[in-house]
């Protein structure tokens, strides 16, 4: 399994825009990316335009896909528009086999 965490600093005034769009990306990689078990919107308590996003998926091929995907197209270019700075994104290796809820 694979994940990444990226750290997003958005400008004051597209903080709305940017929590709608990214809520919809969540929505829609829930419903349509299995194999993305977690996509999670993070937004600091102290630095209120500070966000991490973090996505795990089962394998390269599931974060490929989830690259690819006609909505993902569709809703980063916007996203990183509303951001004040680049994103800062690391990749990360899981270690172990993931829990499963019915478990």
């Amino acid at each position: 399994m694979t994940a990444f965490v990226a750290k997003l600093v958005v400008k004051p005034e597209k903080r709305e825009e940017f929590e709608k769009l990214q809520t919809e990306l969540r929505a829609l990689t829930h419903k349509h990316e299995p194999e993305a078990p977690v996509y999670e919107l993070i937004r600091s308590r102290d630095e209120e335009n500070t966000y991490l996003c973090v996505a795990t998926f089962t394998s390269e091929a599931a974060f490929d896909h989830h690259m690819s995907i006609d909505f993902h197209d569709r809703l980063v270019p916007p996203i990183l528009d509303c951001l004040a700075e680049e994103m800062d994104l690391k990749f990360y290796d899981i270690i172990g086999e993931p829990k499963r809820a019915a478990e």
